[in-house]
């Protein structure tokens, strides 16, 4: 029995080649750069990447200073390893190059960099907090509704700009945002009932 060949975070070539490339310069004054993929070079460890936006196939989504994302890459690191070891699948690890996200975890993964793309770095902490009280469906569903209008790595406006409140301009602490949103939920559905 062959074994499946995973890279990164979750990234399975043969099963789709749809994915994220997240490169992490060695530099500390570096920037990431984020890269959602719809085709993977099988003979090549190392991707090739055209850095024109509109490619066919390398779509830059945002750039992120590396004090940034290194206020954010533990974070994400648990969040899609605890979703592995769910899936048995190898864990993976943040490193210096290329680092190949599954698509999926890339979404959601997008939706917390656009958030702090241009926030201060001291309100990361909310971000991550709330981020963090999404589930899996409304990161996806808030990463395809801001990545149709203003998903190009410039596009700097409209629901980037609501990705950055919504997550960075709400300080509730944890436990409550969830009481919260359970409780804003559970009073909707008694409307509806009325």
């Amino acid at each position: 029995m062959e074994t499946k060949q995973i890279f990164g975070f979750g990234f399975d070539p043969e099963e789709s080649g749809h994915h994220f490339l997240v490169i992490i310069p060695k530099a500390s004054d570096g920037k990431v750069v984020i890269y959602e993929r719809f085709e993977w070079d099988k003979e090549k460890q190392e991707q090739n990447l055209d850095q024109k936006i509109d490619h066919r196939f390398d779509r830059a989504k945002v750039v992120l200073s590396k004090h940034k994302w290194d206020l954010i890459k533990d974070n994400l690191r648990e969040e899609f390893n605890a979703m592995l070891k769910l899936s048995n699948y190898k864990l993976g690890a943040w490193r210096i190059g290329q680092v190949p996200v599954q698509r999926l975890f890339g979404k959601e993964m997008v939706v917390l960099a656009w958030a702090i793309e241009d926030c201060d770095p001291s309100v990361i902490p909310n971000a991550l907090r709330n981020w963090n009280g999404l589930r899996q469906e409304e990161r996806w569903w808030l990463y395809t509704m801001t990545n149709a209008s203003t998903g190009n790595i410039d596009d700097k406006r409209g629901w980037r700009i609501a990705l950055r409140y919504a997550l960075t301009d709400n300080p509730v602490a944890e436990r409550d945002y969830k009481t919260s949103l359970f409780n804003f939920v559970s009073d909707k559905m008694e409307e509806y009932k009325a």
